[in-house]
Order: structure tokens, then sequence, then C-alpha cells
């Protein structure tokens, strides 16, 4: 286990026990501070900061549950684990309804403990960067990294502002690469829970029952693997946002509980029995059609319209090129900071090449074109030949012309093919090599990946194997047919 010397405070009345936690706790790379009664241990947390303590129940003078009440008092976020002699459901369910974060019984496991505080740890770090985001938030206004002054993006801004403080569930939609996230964390930053937990949820490519680990968590002994319970992101985003990154990805039959859980605000653990009440936003994100997606069968249509509450339109950067000198100062800013370059800007030729771009990777694709030009610079501002080739020599990004004939055609197939030929004409252009092509398309690679499958696309090796094997069985018969 890799600690970053958090700082841990251990309170029990028996040497013997002090002992054995501090030497495994330090080895394990904590900062460990040892105690043995709740009135030290209070003194001690009243003069510095502890990210979690391990509080015996059975201390003298003021007992462990006691404790947990005053620490809770002092920081609410400190992460308690209570160590007991006495295996006592009705203590456990105390202690645990009185703020800690789990409880052990003696004699206990020592990997046991460090896994428990692990977990612990990480959610405390988690809220930390919650609240570090609200502030940098408040400090660089209130949609932070959206940039844009287009009609179409002040709309979106007026959405956010109106729909942040409710507490109505957002279905974000929009390209790859347009921003989907950062208006999910606005949406959270400006709502009542922005002091509470943001969780992200990366919906695809985990089978359904890693996916359910991980939403709602598990007990001790639900599958093969499970050694300890763990909470789920569900319980870890209670009172704050959870966002589904592309929740079109989740598996339908994962989509029923998602619906469930969003109903009844209710859930059990994998394997469990009891129910666990949550309070959580949801924001969802998706790059596709939903609707077709639920007339495909691959989307349950109750659960589209329990996200489809508020749906925020984002527009892809070809339909708002009049932002993209505000959005190339923002990158130039954040990069030559983070890199200590004293970049200005770039030149007015390199930013007509910026502005004849269609940008399909949109602005994902313009913020990674803007990085590079920051980190190879030796200058003020970035030049014409620093934007990448591709962006120089490309032509603009569009639908070919269309006449549409007497007897209709069909939307949808137009689209499909002229995707598909994108992705294997871009597959082509760099050796079947996925990672680069999404990097072209401003697709994530599993998303391209997903595409691919979807469309039963054929890598550029994979069609000259049966090219050659084609050829090679038509030679044959052939030859066969010889007399």
């Amino acid at each position: 286990m890799s600690a970053l010397k958090e700082s841990v405070l251990v309170v029990d009345d028996e040497e013997v026990m002090r002992d054995v936690l501090h030497s495994l706790l330090s080895e394990a790379g904590y900062d460990v501070v040892v105690t043995e009664t709740a009135e030290q241990a209070l003194d001690l947390v009243r003069k510095r900061s502890f990210g979690a303590a391990v509080v015996d129940v059975m201390l003298p003078e003021m007992g462990g549950l006691e404790l947990l009440d005053e620490l809770k008092k002092l920081d609410s976020e400190l992460v308690v684990l209570m160590i007991t002699a006495f295996a006592s459901v009705e203590t456990a369910i105390t202690a645990m309804k009185k703020g800690a974060f789990d409880y052990v019984t003696k004699p206990f496991k020592h990997e046991e403990v460090l896994h428990i505080l692990g977990n612990g740890l990480n959610q405390r770090r988690l809220v930390d960067e919650n609240r570090q985001l609200r502030t940098a938030l408040k400090d660089q206004g209130r949609f932070t990294e959206i940039v844009g002054k287009s009609p179409k993006m002040l709309g979106v801004f007026q959405l956010i502002s109106q729909a942040a403080p409710s507490r109505s569930t957002i279905l974000v939609v929009g390209e790859s690469g347009t921003g989907k996230e950062l208006v999910a964390k606005a949406v959270h930053a400006n709502s009542a829970r922005s002091d509470k937990a943001f969780i992200v949820v990366n919906s695809g490519n985990l089978p359904p029952d890693l996916l359910e680990s991980n939403l709602f968590g598990h007990v001790k002994g639900a599958f093969t693997g499970a050694l300890y319970s763990k909470k789920g992101l569900f319980e870890l985003a209670d009172k704050g946002t959870l966002f589904f990154d592309e929740i079109g990805n989740i598996p339908v039959e994962t989509q029923a509980k998602l619906l469930r859980v969003m109903q009844e605000r209710e859930f059990m653990r994998l394997g469990g029995t009891d129910l666990v009440k949550v309070d959580v936003r949801i924001v969802a994100a998706t790059n596709i059609d939903l609707r077709r997606a639920v007339e495909d069968g691959r989307f349950r249509e109750d659960l589209f319209y329990r996200l489809n509450v508020i749906a925020v339109q984002l527009p892809p950067l070809r339909q708002r090129k009049e932002d993209i000198p505000a959005l190339v100062a923002h990158f130039v800013t954040k990069y030559a900071k983070e890199n200590e370059k004293p970049v200005a800007g770039v030149t007015s030729e390199a930013l007509q090449v910026l502005l004849d771009y269609d940008w399909p990777g949109n602005v994902r694709e313009l913020e990674n074109v803007i990085e590079r030009g920051v980190v190879l610079t030796n200058e003020t501002r970035i030049s014409r030949e620093l934007i990448p080739d591709h962006v120089r020599s490309a032509p603009a990004f569009s639908m070919p012309s269309l006449t549409v004939p007497p007897e209709g055609i069909s939307l949808r197939d137009v689209i499909a093919n002229f995707e598909r030929r994108l992705i294997e004409t871009t597959l082509d252009s760099t050796a079947g090599v996925q990672k680069e092509a999404a990097r072209l398309l401003g697709l994530k690679p599993t998303t391209l990946n997903e595409m691919i499958k979807r469309h039963n696309i054929l890598l550029p090796r994979e069609r000259d194997r049966r090219a050659a094997a084609s050829v090679g069985a038509k030679e044959m018969d052939e030859a066969t047919a010889k007399p």
C-alpha cells in the first residue's frame, strides 16, 4: 500500500494494542500518533489535523462512542475506525450512525485494518478535492473552464444557472470533446450540494457485475474475491452528485437497478439484505442518440424519461467558431502557467488556421493542439508551423452535399454510413492504430472501439488478410478447375 504520510491517531488503553497498531500503520507509511485516553485524543485533534483515527470502543472514563461524537464535532470528515473485543451488532450499528467509517472486532487481520483505512482516506481525499474544486470555481467564475460568448453557449450558461439549484436530474448531450463533464461540474458547483462529493462513473467497458459492485458496493463474501465489505459510489456520493459519463454504455441489466435507485433512493449492496438510503443527484452525459437506443432495445425507455428531465445540448465547436479565439487564449494561459513558459498567444496566421478547421474532436482536440504548441514553441506566440499537419492541411470537415430523392431518404442511414466511412478512412491513415485514430477523431479509444464494433468495421490488417485469403482461394479454385 502506498500512503502519502497521512496522519493517523490511535486511541487504545492497552499498551500492547497501541504498539501493534503503531508498528502496522508506520510500516504502511502513515504518520502515527498513539494515545491511551479520550481526553488526550481530543487535545491532540484540537492542536493538529489527522486524516483518520483508530478508536477502541472500551476506553476508561469517556468511552469510544462518546469520543466518536466529540471527534466528529471537531472534524466532521475525520475517518474513524472503531475497534472492540466484543462483537456487538448493536454497537456496530450505533457507531455507524454516529459517523464511524467502519468497525472491526479483535482479533483483527492486519490487512483488513489497512484496507479499511485506505478506503476511508481515499474517500476523505475525494471530499477535499471537491472542496478545492468548489473554491476554484468561486475564484475563477461560475462556469470555470467552460469558455464561450456565442449565442449557443450563452444559452447553455443560462440553462445551467436555472437548473443547477434544483434537485432535478440533468442529461448533458453532445459530441465527444464538447465539455460534458465540465457542464456537470458547473451544475454541481452551482448547487446546494457544492460542498459534498462530485463523483464520476465511467459507465463503459465494465462487466455488469463489476459495474454494479462499483455503484452499489458489496458485502464480504458476496462473490469470489470479496474479502471485505465495500461501499459503492452511490454511498460515497450521498448528499452530493453522481456523474454518469456516457450513460448509454450501461448494460441493460444494470439499467433496471439504476432506475430503481433513482425512483426509490435506496438499494442493497451486492450480497446484502439491508436497504441503504441515499440522497444523490444524477447528472448523466451521452454522445449517442438515446431515443434511437430506446427504439433499438439498447436502452430502457423508462430510464430515458427519468434521465431526460432537463436536457443540456452542447454544440460542437464547428457550430460556434466565434468562441475559438477565447478558447485559444484560455488554453494558452493554462498551459503556459503549467509549463512555466512566457507564451502569450498565437500568431494571426496560426489563428486563421484554427478558425478554418472544423474540429471533429471539438474543444478537446483544440486544447491538445494548443498544449502541444505551448510546449514546443520557443517564442512568445505559437506560430502556424507548430499547428499539427492534419489541422493545417485537412479540408474543413463537413457532410457531403446531398439531394433528397423524391422517394425520400433515411437520415439515420446517411449519418451512419458517413460515420462508418470516416472511421475506416481514419484507420487507414493510421495503419489501424486505434489510439492514434481516436486522437484524430477527438474520441476516447474506448468510444472508438465501441463504434468499430457497432459498424462491424474491419481493421486494415484484417481486411488485407481476408483479401489475401480470398485471392488465394480463388487461385486454388482456378488451379483445381484446370484439366
